[in-house]
Protein backbone atom coordinates (compact mmCIF):
# COMPACT_ATOMS: atom_id res chain seq x y z
CA UNK A 1 0.00 0.00 0.00
CA UNK A 2 2.75 2.37 1.06
CA UNK A 3 4.45 2.23 -2.37
CA UNK A 4 1.30 2.81 -4.47
CA UNK A 5 -0.03 5.84 -2.21
CA UNK A 6 0.83 7.35 1.23
CA UNK A 7 -0.58 6.23 4.42
CA UNK A 8 -2.14 8.04 6.94
CA UNK A 9 -1.17 7.07 11.00
CA UNK A 10 -3.86 4.45 10.95
CA UNK A 11 -2.60 2.59 8.59
CA UNK A 12 1.04 3.25 9.01
CA UNK A 13 0.91 1.70 12.58
CA UNK A 14 -0.75 -0.97 11.14
CA UNK A 15 1.52 -2.01 8.32
CA UNK A 16 4.36 -1.89 11.32
CA UNK A 17 2.16 -4.14 13.74
CA UNK A 18 1.85 -6.15 10.64
CA UNK A 19 5.36 -7.23 10.18
CA UNK A 20 5.98 -7.27 14.12
CA UNK A 21 3.70 -9.97 14.65
CA UNK A 22 4.58 -11.62 11.57
CA UNK A 23 8.44 -11.80 12.28
CA UNK A 24 8.38 -11.57 16.18
CA UNK A 25 11.81 -13.06 16.43
CA UNK A 26 12.94 -10.44 13.81
CA UNK A 27 10.64 -7.01 13.89
CA UNK A 28 10.02 -5.17 17.00
CA UNK A 29 7.82 -2.11 17.59
CA UNK A 30 7.88 0.01 19.61
CA UNK A 31 7.63 4.11 20.90
CA UNK A 32 10.19 6.72 20.82
CA UNK A 33 7.80 8.82 22.56
CA UNK A 34 4.42 10.34 22.49
CA UNK A 35 3.80 13.33 20.61
CA UNK A 36 1.60 16.41 21.72
CA UNK A 37 -1.59 14.76 20.46
CA UNK A 38 -0.89 11.82 22.00
CA UNK A 39 0.31 9.10 18.60
CA UNK A 40 3.10 7.11 19.42
CA UNK A 41 6.71 8.37 17.36
CA UNK A 42 7.01 4.36 15.87
CA UNK A 43 10.19 2.78 16.21
CA UNK A 44 10.89 -0.64 14.26
CA UNK A 45 14.20 -2.51 14.99
CA UNK A 46 14.87 -5.04 12.28
CA UNK A 47 17.43 -7.44 12.91
CA UNK A 48 18.27 -11.30 14.54
CA UNK A 49 18.06 -10.80 18.02
CA UNK A 50 17.05 -7.08 18.22
CA UNK A 51 18.49 -6.61 21.69
CA UNK A 52 21.84 -7.52 20.94
CA UNK A 53 23.77 -3.99 20.64
CA UNK A 54 25.88 -4.64 17.30
CA UNK A 55 26.45 -1.66 14.18
CA UNK A 56 23.45 -0.37 13.11
CA UNK A 57 22.04 2.26 10.72
CA UNK A 58 18.94 4.63 11.42
CA UNK A 59 16.74 5.64 8.81
CA UNK A 60 13.89 8.66 9.87
CA UNK A 61 11.27 10.26 7.37
CA UNK A 62 8.35 12.74 7.29
CA UNK A 63 10.26 15.08 9.69
CA UNK A 64 8.17 17.80 8.04
CA UNK A 65 4.96 17.41 7.50
CA UNK A 66 3.45 17.89 4.01
CA UNK A 67 6.87 15.73 3.06
CA UNK A 68 5.07 12.19 3.05
CA UNK A 69 7.16 10.16 0.45
CA UNK A 70 9.72 9.66 3.19
CA UNK A 71 7.55 7.70 4.99
CA UNK A 72 6.61 5.38 2.23
CA UNK A 73 10.92 4.91 1.10
CA UNK A 74 11.52 4.52 5.05
CA UNK A 75 8.85 1.75 4.48
CA UNK A 76 9.95 0.33 1.55
CA UNK A 77 14.02 0.00 2.75
CA UNK A 78 11.92 -1.74 5.87
CA UNK A 79 10.64 -4.28 3.80
CA UNK A 80 13.13 -4.79 2.02
CA UNK A 81 15.63 -5.82 4.93
CA UNK A 82 12.45 -8.33 5.97
CA UNK A 83 12.67 -10.05 2.60
CA UNK A 84 16.38 -10.18 2.95
CA UNK A 85 15.95 -12.20 6.18
CA UNK A 86 13.71 -14.29 4.69
CA UNK A 87 15.78 -15.21 1.31
CA UNK A 88 14.06 -12.87 -0.68
CA UNK A 89 15.18 -9.72 -2.82
CA UNK A 90 12.78 -7.38 -4.02
CA UNK A 91 13.00 -7.41 -7.45
CA UNK A 92 15.85 -4.88 -9.11
CA UNK A 93 17.11 -4.67 -5.60
CA UNK A 94 19.41 -7.48 -5.98
CA UNK A 95 22.79 -7.60 -3.92
CA UNK A 96 25.75 -9.22 -4.02
CA UNK A 97 25.73 -12.41 -1.26
CA UNK A 98 28.53 -11.15 0.71
CA UNK A 99 26.51 -7.90 0.88
CA UNK A 100 22.92 -9.13 1.97
CA UNK A 101 25.31 -11.51 4.75
CA UNK A 102 26.49 -7.75 6.04
CA UNK A 103 23.03 -6.17 6.11
CA UNK A 104 21.64 -9.89 8.13
CA UNK A 105 24.22 -9.01 10.54
CA UNK A 106 23.06 -5.31 10.77
CA UNK A 107 20.36 -3.60 13.00
CA UNK A 108 17.97 -1.49 11.38
CA UNK A 109 16.40 1.20 13.50
CA UNK A 110 13.46 2.69 11.01
CA UNK A 111 11.57 5.55 12.38
CA UNK A 112 8.82 6.44 9.01
CA UNK A 113 7.36 9.21 10.63
CA UNK A 114 8.59 11.89 12.49
CA UNK A 115 5.86 14.29 13.05
CA UNK A 116 2.38 11.85 13.28
CA UNK A 117 0.51 15.06 14.37
CA UNK A 118 1.91 17.06 11.61
CA UNK A 119 1.34 14.57 8.58
CA UNK A 120 -2.04 13.58 10.26
CA UNK A 121 -3.25 17.59 10.05
CA UNK A 122 -1.84 17.76 6.34
CA UNK A 123 -3.30 14.98 5.39
CA UNK A 124 -6.58 15.54 6.84
CA UNK A 125 -7.32 18.96 6.68
CA UNK A 126 -4.45 20.33 3.53
CA UNK A 127 -3.47 22.87 5.95
CA UNK A 128 0.21 23.68 5.94
CA UNK A 129 2.20 22.17 8.29
CA UNK A 130 6.24 22.41 8.62
CA UNK A 131 6.55 19.62 11.26
CA UNK A 132 3.47 20.09 13.92
CA UNK A 133 0.61 21.92 14.48
CA UNK A 134 1.47 22.87 17.66
CA UNK A 135 1.92 26.56 19.08
CA UNK A 136 3.07 27.34 22.42
CA UNK A 137 4.50 30.48 21.43
CA UNK A 138 3.56 33.32 24.43
CA UNK A 139 3.86 36.32 22.07
CA UNK A 140 -0.04 36.03 19.65
CA UNK A 141 -0.66 39.80 20.15
CA UNK A 142 0.29 40.39 16.64
CA UNK A 143 -1.63 39.96 13.86
CA UNK A 144 -0.68 36.85 12.17
CA UNK A 145 -2.47 34.07 9.62
CA UNK A 146 -4.46 30.93 10.98
CA UNK A 147 -5.45 28.04 8.95
CA UNK A 148 -9.24 27.53 8.59
CA UNK A 149 -11.33 26.46 6.33
CA UNK A 150 -13.03 29.40 4.51
CA UNK A 151 -15.32 28.08 1.97
CA UNK A 152 -16.75 24.86 4.16
CA UNK A 153 -15.44 22.15 1.56
CA UNK A 154 -13.16 20.32 4.67
CA UNK A 155 -10.40 21.60 3.49
CA UNK A 156 -7.74 24.10 3.90
CA UNK A 157 -5.44 25.23 0.96
CA UNK A 158 -4.82 28.94 -0.55
CA UNK A 159 -6.91 31.69 -1.47
CA UNK A 160 -5.92 34.37 -4.42
CA UNK A 161 -7.52 37.86 -4.51
CA UNK A 162 -7.56 40.46 -7.12
CA UNK A 163 -5.70 43.57 -6.58
CA UNK A 164 -4.40 46.66 -8.77
CA UNK A 165 -1.09 45.82 -7.14
CA UNK A 166 -0.85 42.19 -6.79
CA UNK A 167 3.12 40.15 -7.45
CA UNK A 168 1.02 37.41 -9.48
CA UNK A 169 -0.67 37.65 -12.91
CA UNK A 170 -2.14 34.15 -14.29
CA UNK A 171 -0.05 31.76 -16.75
CA UNK A 172 -1.41 32.75 -20.26
CA UNK A 173 -1.80 29.36 -21.81
CA UNK A 174 -3.05 27.86 -18.52
CA UNK A 175 -5.89 30.16 -17.28
CA UNK A 176 -5.86 29.79 -13.31
CA UNK A 177 -1.91 28.88 -12.62
CA UNK A 178 -0.49 31.62 -10.81
CA UNK A 179 3.04 32.97 -12.03
CA UNK A 180 4.98 36.36 -10.45
CA UNK A 181 4.22 38.95 -12.53
CA UNK A 182 6.57 40.87 -14.93
CA UNK A 183 6.99 44.37 -15.58
CA UNK A 184 4.96 43.88 -19.44
CA UNK A 185 1.85 41.75 -18.12
CA UNK A 186 -0.96 43.23 -18.43
CA UNK A 187 -4.29 43.08 -15.61
CA UNK A 188 -5.72 41.87 -14.00
CA UNK A 189 -3.16 41.31 -10.49
CA UNK A 190 -3.29 39.02 -7.73
CA UNK A 191 -2.15 38.22 -4.10
CA UNK A 192 -1.89 35.07 -2.80
CA UNK A 193 -3.01 34.00 0.66
CA UNK A 194 -2.94 30.42 2.85
CA UNK A 195 -6.53 29.72 3.09
CA UNK A 196 -7.87 30.84 6.58
CA UNK A 197 -8.54 34.29 8.91
CA UNK A 198 -5.94 37.04 10.01
CA UNK A 199 -5.59 36.58 14.00
CA UNK A 200 -5.62 40.04 15.68
CA UNK A 201 -6.80 41.56 12.62
CA UNK A 202 -7.34 45.55 12.63
CA UNK A 203 -9.18 45.78 9.28
CA UNK A 204 -6.54 47.20 7.35
CA UNK A 205 -3.25 45.80 7.59
CA UNK A 206 -2.95 42.60 6.06
CA UNK A 207 0.44 40.56 7.20
CA UNK A 208 2.75 38.90 5.04
CA UNK A 209 2.05 34.98 4.80
CA UNK A 210 4.37 33.08 6.68
CA UNK A 211 5.52 29.45 6.62
CA UNK A 212 5.58 29.11 10.79
CA UNK A 213 2.69 31.49 11.16
CA UNK A 214 0.89 29.63 12.84
CA UNK A 215 2.77 26.03 14.03
CA UNK A 216 5.86 26.65 15.87
CA UNK A 217 8.89 24.25 14.91
CA UNK A 218 10.86 23.46 12.19
CA UNK A 219 12.03 19.73 13.61
CA UNK A 220 14.91 20.03 11.04
CA UNK A 221 16.58 23.26 13.31
CA UNK A 222 15.72 21.91 16.91
CA UNK A 223 19.07 19.65 17.14
CA UNK A 224 21.53 20.72 19.40
CA UNK A 225 24.38 20.91 16.74
CA UNK A 226 25.14 24.85 16.75
CA UNK A 227 21.72 25.39 17.73
CA UNK A 228 20.66 29.37 17.43
CA UNK A 229 17.57 30.84 18.84
CA UNK A 230 14.94 32.75 17.19
CA UNK A 231 15.44 35.56 15.55
CA UNK A 232 18.81 34.23 14.08
CA UNK A 233 17.57 30.92 13.33
CA UNK A 234 13.64 30.37 12.27
CA UNK A 235 11.81 27.61 13.46
CA UNK A 236 14.58 26.71 16.33
CA UNK A 237 12.14 26.13 19.10
CA UNK A 238 13.11 27.40 22.78
CA UNK A 239 16.14 24.80 22.99
CA UNK A 240 17.32 22.07 21.54
CA UNK A 241 14.91 19.32 21.79
CA UNK A 242 11.91 20.98 23.30
CA UNK A 243 9.86 19.59 20.81
CA UNK A 244 9.03 16.32 22.32
CA UNK A 245 9.72 14.11 18.79
CA UNK A 246 13.02 16.05 18.38
CA UNK A 247 13.61 14.86 22.49
CA UNK A 248 12.65 11.20 21.71
CA UNK A 249 15.16 10.84 18.70
CA UNK A 250 17.64 12.82 20.75
CA UNK A 251 17.28 10.54 24.11
CA UNK A 252 17.60 7.25 21.73
CA UNK A 253 20.82 8.26 20.03
CA UNK A 254 22.49 8.95 22.84
CA UNK A 255 21.48 5.45 24.48
CA UNK A 256 22.29 3.89 21.28
CA UNK A 257 26.14 4.74 20.41
CA UNK A 258 26.12 1.86 17.77
CA UNK A 259 24.68 3.85 14.82
CA UNK A 260 27.18 4.25 11.89
CA UNK A 261 24.84 5.39 9.49
CA UNK A 262 22.19 7.73 9.15
CA UNK A 263 19.58 8.41 6.48
CA UNK A 264 17.32 11.50 6.92
CA UNK A 265 14.22 11.35 4.01
CA UNK A 266 12.93 14.75 3.02
CA UNK A 267 11.59 16.08 0.03
CA UNK A 268 11.18 17.90 -2.74
CA UNK A 269 14.22 18.29 -5.06
CA UNK A 270 15.92 14.97 -6.10
CA UNK A 271 19.30 15.73 -4.58
CA UNK A 272 21.63 13.81 -1.80
CA UNK A 273 23.08 16.83 0.87
CA UNK A 274 26.28 15.63 2.96
CA UNK A 275 28.06 17.52 5.18
CA UNK A 276 29.56 19.47 6.01
CA UNK A 277 26.58 22.36 6.09
CA UNK A 278 28.86 24.71 7.99
CA UNK A 279 32.26 24.81 6.40
CA UNK A 280 33.65 24.39 2.61
CA UNK A 281 35.09 20.98 1.71
CA UNK A 282 38.80 22.19 2.17
CA UNK A 283 37.79 21.90 6.39
CA UNK A 284 36.31 18.43 6.21
CA UNK A 285 38.17 15.50 7.13
CA UNK A 286 39.24 13.90 4.10
CA UNK A 287 38.97 10.52 5.19
CA UNK A 288 34.95 11.20 5.06
CA UNK A 289 34.77 12.96 2.31
CA UNK A 290 36.22 9.83 0.27
CA UNK A 291 33.75 7.71 1.73
CA UNK A 292 30.94 10.09 0.96
CA UNK A 293 32.36 9.68 -2.78
CA UNK A 294 31.30 6.52 -2.47
CA UNK A 295 27.98 7.36 -1.51
CA UNK A 296 27.75 9.66 -3.92
CA UNK A 297 28.19 7.08 -7.01
CA UNK A 298 26.16 4.51 -5.27
CA UNK A 299 23.10 8.05 -5.32
CA UNK A 300 24.51 8.26 -9.12
CA UNK A 301 24.04 4.97 -10.63
CA UNK A 302 20.97 3.81 -8.56
CA UNK A 303 18.73 7.04 -8.20
CA UNK A 304 20.02 9.44 -10.61
CA UNK A 305 20.60 11.93 -8.00
CA UNK A 306 23.23 14.40 -7.59
CA UNK A 307 25.37 15.02 -4.59
CA UNK A 308 25.94 18.50 -3.01
CA UNK A 309 27.53 19.44 0.09
CA UNK A 310 25.35 21.81 2.37
CA UNK A 311 27.90 24.76 3.11
CA UNK A 312 28.55 24.73 -1.05
CA UNK A 313 25.02 24.18 -2.74
CA UNK A 314 22.49 24.26 -0.02
CA UNK A 315 22.42 27.29 1.68
CA UNK A 316 19.08 29.64 1.47
CA UNK A 317 21.56 32.87 2.08
CA UNK A 318 25.08 32.58 1.02
CA UNK A 319 27.41 31.59 4.01
CA UNK A 320 24.22 31.53 6.54
CA UNK A 321 24.74 27.98 7.62
CA UNK A 322 21.77 26.42 9.29
CA UNK A 323 20.99 25.75 12.82
CA UNK A 324 19.98 22.77 14.23
CA UNK A 325 19.77 20.30 11.47
CA UNK A 326 19.17 16.73 12.29
CA UNK A 327 22.03 15.24 9.98
CA UNK A 328 24.70 17.83 11.17
CA UNK A 329 24.03 16.74 14.79
CA UNK A 330 24.00 13.32 13.92
CA UNK A 331 27.48 13.38 11.41
CA UNK A 332 29.60 16.00 14.08
CA UNK A 333 27.89 14.73 17.52
CA UNK A 334 26.91 10.72 16.88
CA UNK A 335 29.99 10.35 14.49
CA UNK A 336 27.32 8.56 11.58
CA UNK A 337 27.88 8.55 7.62
CA UNK A 338 24.74 10.81 7.86
CA UNK A 339 22.98 12.79 4.90
CA UNK A 340 19.65 13.68 3.40
CA UNK A 341 17.95 13.05 0.72
CA UNK A 342 15.39 15.03 -0.65
CA UNK A 343 13.19 12.57 -2.68
CA UNK A 344 11.01 13.29 -6.01
CA UNK A 345 13.44 14.63 -8.89
CA UNK A 346 10.90 17.32 -9.97
CA UNK A 347 12.63 19.56 -11.43
CA UNK A 348 14.77 16.86 -13.45
CA UNK A 349 10.86 15.36 -14.38
CA UNK A 350 9.79 18.60 -15.88
CA UNK A 351 12.88 19.64 -17.76
CA UNK A 352 14.32 22.45 -15.72
CA UNK A 353 17.70 23.33 -16.53
CA UNK A 354 19.82 22.45 -14.06
CA UNK A 355 21.49 25.28 -11.54
CA UNK A 356 24.87 25.64 -9.27
CA UNK A 357 24.25 26.31 -6.15
CA UNK A 358 21.02 23.17 -6.22
CA UNK A 359 19.27 25.44 -3.68
CA UNK A 360 18.60 27.84 -6.70
CA UNK A 361 16.30 25.45 -8.71
CA UNK A 362 13.49 26.36 -5.91
CA UNK A 363 13.64 30.09 -6.57
CA UNK A 364 14.87 30.85 -10.35
CA UNK A 365 12.43 29.36 -12.48
CA UNK A 366 11.66 30.96 -15.09
CA UNK A 367 8.08 31.51 -17.08
CA UNK A 368 9.15 29.05 -19.32
CA UNK A 369 9.66 26.50 -16.39
CA UNK A 370 6.23 27.44 -15.06
CA UNK A 371 5.02 26.20 -18.41
CA UNK A 372 6.71 23.08 -18.23
CA UNK A 373 5.00 22.72 -15.22
CA UNK A 374 1.80 23.13 -15.68
CA UNK A 375 1.85 20.60 -19.26
CA UNK A 376 3.41 17.84 -16.88
CA UNK A 377 0.63 18.70 -13.88
CA UNK A 378 -2.26 18.24 -17.10
CA UNK A 379 -0.34 15.29 -19.12
CA UNK A 380 1.34 13.03 -16.09
CA UNK A 381 0.09 14.31 -13.17
CA UNK A 382 -3.65 13.99 -13.84
CA UNK A 383 -3.67 17.74 -12.93
CA UNK A 384 -3.21 17.11 -9.40
CA UNK A 385 -1.28 20.47 -8.53
CA UNK A 386 -3.78 22.95 -10.60
CA UNK A 387 -7.35 23.00 -10.01
CA UNK A 388 -10.14 25.78 -10.61
CA UNK A 389 -10.12 28.55 -8.40
CA UNK A 390 -14.22 28.82 -6.64
CA UNK A 391 -15.44 31.92 -5.99
CA UNK A 392 -16.54 32.50 -2.16
CA UNK A 393 -16.73 35.50 1.03
CA UNK A 394 -14.22 35.65 3.51
CA UNK A 395 -15.27 37.34 6.80
CA UNK A 396 -12.18 39.81 6.69
CA UNK A 397 -11.36 40.06 3.07
CA UNK A 398 -14.52 40.21 0.79
CA UNK A 399 -14.79 38.19 -2.21
CA UNK A 400 -11.38 35.92 -2.69
CA UNK A 401 -11.15 32.66 -4.53
CA UNK A 402 -10.22 29.30 -2.88
CA UNK A 403 -8.20 26.35 -4.83
CA UNK A 404 -6.65 26.57 -7.48
CA UNK A 405 -3.45 24.84 -5.91
CA UNK A 406 -2.57 21.87 -4.11
CA UNK A 407 1.48 21.30 -3.75
CA UNK A 408 0.77 17.44 -1.72
CA UNK A 409 1.18 15.03 -4.90
CA UNK A 410 3.14 16.10 -7.62
CA UNK A 411 5.40 19.19 -5.77
CA UNK A 412 5.63 18.15 -2.45
CA UNK A 413 5.68 14.36 -2.78
CA UNK A 414 5.55 12.44 -6.18
CA UNK A 415 2.71 11.18 -7.87
CA UNK A 416 1.22 7.84 -6.84
CA UNK A 417 2.09 6.64 -10.04
CA UNK A 418 6.12 6.89 -9.44
CA UNK A 419 6.49 6.03 -5.95
CA UNK A 420 6.91 2.28 -6.11
CA UNK A 421 9.70 3.32 -8.31
CA UNK A 422 11.38 6.04 -5.78
CA UNK A 423 11.14 3.74 -3.20
CA UNK A 424 12.95 0.78 -5.30
CA UNK A 425 15.80 2.78 -6.06
CA UNK A 426 16.27 4.73 -2.93
CA UNK A 427 16.14 1.16 -1.00
CA UNK A 428 18.64 -0.28 -3.15
CA UNK A 429 21.00 2.64 -3.18
CA UNK A 430 20.67 2.97 1.14
CA UNK A 431 21.05 -1.05 1.85
CA UNK A 432 24.28 -0.65 -0.03
CA UNK A 433 25.63 1.67 2.17
CA UNK A 434 24.38 -0.17 5.48
CA UNK A 435 26.31 -2.91 4.29
CA UNK A 436 28.99 -1.00 4.71
CA UNK A 437 29.48 -0.76 8.58
CA UNK A 438 32.14 -2.87 10.31
CA UNK A 439 32.16 -6.27 11.04
CA UNK A 440 34.09 -7.58 14.80
CA UNK A 441 34.94 -11.11 14.51
CA UNK A 442 37.01 -13.46 17.09
CA UNK A 443 38.63 -16.55 16.54
CA UNK A 444 40.93 -18.82 18.14
CA UNK A 445 44.45 -18.54 15.66
CA UNK A 446 46.72 -21.02 17.59
CA UNK A 447 46.66 -23.47 19.85
CA UNK A 448 49.56 -24.97 21.66
CA UNK A 449 50.51 -26.93 24.84
CA UNK A 450 53.78 -25.63 27.27
CA UNK A 451 53.53 -28.08 29.34
CA UNK A 452 51.84 -30.28 31.46
CA UNK A 453 49.42 -27.54 32.56
CA UNK A 454 49.72 -24.84 30.61
CA UNK A 455 48.23 -24.11 27.45
CA UNK A 456 49.17 -20.75 24.89
CA UNK A 457 46.13 -19.26 22.66
CA UNK A 458 46.26 -17.30 20.25
CA UNK A 459 43.57 -15.21 19.35
CA UNK A 460 42.71 -13.50 16.08
CA UNK A 461 40.22 -10.25 16.34
CA UNK A 462 39.46 -8.76 13.46
CA UNK A 463 37.21 -6.32 11.66
CA UNK A 464 35.76 -7.78 7.96
CA UNK A 465 33.80 -4.60 7.54
CA UNK A 466 33.99 -1.45 5.08
CA UNK A 467 34.39 0.78 8.10
CA UNK A 468 37.10 1.31 10.63
CA UNK A 469 35.26 0.30 14.81
CA UNK A 470 35.31 4.14 15.11
CA UNK A 471 33.30 4.53 11.91
CA UNK A 472 33.85 8.02 9.83
CA UNK A 473 37.73 9.16 10.52
CA UNK A 474 36.64 12.40 12.37
CA UNK A 475 34.17 10.22 14.83
CA UNK A 476 37.57 8.90 16.87
CA UNK A 477 37.56 11.64 18.69
CA UNK A 478 33.93 11.26 19.80
CA UNK A 479 33.85 10.15 23.75
CA UNK A 480 31.35 6.86 22.67
CA UNK A 481 33.70 5.66 20.06
CA UNK A 482 35.78 4.14 22.06
CA UNK A 483 38.77 1.67 21.30
CA UNK A 484 37.84 -2.03 21.57
CA UNK A 485 38.80 -4.33 24.90
CA UNK A 486 39.33 -8.16 24.80
CA UNK A 487 38.20 -9.30 28.61
CA UNK A 488 38.61 -12.62 30.16
CA UNK A 489 37.11 -14.79 32.12
CA UNK A 490 38.12 -18.76 33.70
CA UNK A 491 35.70 -21.26 35.02
CA UNK A 492 36.68 -25.25 36.12
CA UNK A 493 39.76 -25.66 37.08
CA UNK A 494 41.11 -23.26 34.56
CA UNK A 495 43.37 -19.57 35.71
CA UNK A 496 44.77 -17.42 33.65
CA UNK A 497 48.89 -17.32 33.84
CA UNK A 498 49.44 -13.42 33.37
CA UNK A 499 46.43 -12.58 35.58
CA UNK A 500 46.59 -8.86 34.86
CA UNK A 501 46.07 -9.31 30.90
CA UNK A 502 41.93 -10.08 32.47
CA UNK A 503 41.17 -7.13 30.70
CA UNK A 504 43.29 -6.08 27.35
CA UNK A 505 42.72 -2.86 25.35
CA UNK A 506 43.02 -3.45 21.51
CA UNK A 507 42.58 0.08 19.89
CA UNK A 508 40.96 0.45 16.79
CA UNK A 509 40.69 -1.63 14.17
CA UNK A 510 40.34 -0.10 11.07
CA UNK A 511 38.19 -1.40 7.88
CA UNK A 512 39.18 -2.45 4.47
CA UNK A 513 37.44 0.49 2.57
CA UNK A 514 38.93 3.80 2.54
CA UNK A 515 36.44 5.70 0.00
CA UNK A 516 36.46 6.23 -3.08
CA UNK A 517 39.89 7.38 -5.19
CA UNK A 518 41.29 7.16 -1.95
CA UNK A 519 44.27 5.31 -1.22
CA UNK A 520 45.69 3.00 -3.84
CA UNK A 521 46.49 4.75 -6.96
CA UNK A 522 48.52 3.43 -10.48
CA UNK A 523 51.45 5.09 -9.05
CA UNK A 524 51.12 3.45 -5.59
CA UNK A 525 49.60 0.20 -6.11
CA UNK A 526 50.40 -1.28 -2.65
CA UNK A 527 47.89 -1.45 -0.21
CA UNK A 528 48.37 -1.19 3.56
CA UNK A 529 49.66 -3.29 6.28
CA UNK A 530 47.15 -5.71 8.49
CA UNK A 531 45.33 -2.69 10.41
CA UNK A 532 42.28 -4.26 10.26
CA UNK A 533 43.49 -7.24 12.89
CA UNK A 534 44.84 -8.32 15.93
CA UNK A 535 46.35 -10.80 17.76
CA UNK A 536 46.71 -11.26 21.74
CA UNK A 537 48.52 -14.76 23.18
CA UNK A 538 47.05 -15.67 26.52
CA UNK A 539 48.63 -18.50 28.64
CA UNK A 540 46.45 -20.28 30.72
CA UNK A 541 47.11 -23.47 33.12
CA UNK A 542 44.71 -26.37 34.32
CA UNK A 543 41.74 -27.45 32.87
CA UNK A 544 38.24 -25.93 31.72
CA UNK A 545 36.73 -23.23 30.15
CA UNK A 546 38.17 -19.60 28.82
CA UNK A 547 35.32 -17.03 27.93
CA UNK A 548 36.71 -14.16 25.48
CA UNK A 549 34.59 -11.10 25.17
CA UNK A 550 35.96 -8.68 22.47
CA UNK A 551 33.84 -5.47 21.74
CA UNK A 552 32.71 -1.66 22.58
CA UNK A 553 30.05 -0.08 23.07
CA UNK A 554 30.57 1.23 19.44
CA UNK A 555 30.30 -1.80 17.62
CA UNK A 556 28.60 -4.42 20.53
CA UNK A 557 30.39 -7.47 21.87
CA UNK A 558 31.54 -10.93 20.50
CA UNK A 559 32.18 -13.44 22.52
CA UNK A 560 33.72 -16.71 22.53
CA UNK A 561 34.05 -20.12 24.72
CA UNK A 562 37.01 -22.03 24.54
CA UNK A 563 37.31 -25.32 25.92
CA UNK A 564 41.11 -26.12 27.68
CA UNK A 565 41.38 -29.94 28.10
Amino acid sequence: MFRTRYPDYAELMGQLQEWAKRHPGLARLSSLGKTPEGRDIPLLTIGRDPDEARPAVWVDGNMHASELCGSSVALAIAEDVLALHMGRESPGNELPAHMADALRDTLFYIVPRISPDGAEAVMKTGRYVRSSPVDRRAHKGHAYWEAADVDGDGTMGFMRQACEDGELVELGEFPGVMVPRMPEDPPPYYKLYPEGRIANFDGRRIPDPYFLSDNQYDFNRNFPYQWAPEPEQVGAGDYPGSAPETRAVLAFAAEHPNIFAWLNLHTFGGVLIRPLGDKPDHKMDQGDLAVYRQVEAWAKELTGYPTVSGFHEFLYEPETPLKGDLTEYAYHQRGALAYVIELWDLFRQVGVEVKKPFVDHYTRLDRKDFVALAKWDRDVNRGRVFKAWRKCRHPQLGEVEVGGLDLLVGISNPPFEKLAEVCAQHSAAFLRVAALLPRVTVEVAKRDVLGKNLTRIELRIANRGYLGTYGLNSARKLPHAEPLRLTTQCSGGLQLGAPMESVIELGHLDGWGQGLYSGISIFAPWTRGNVHEKFVTLVTEGKGRLAVRVGSCRVGYRELEIPVD
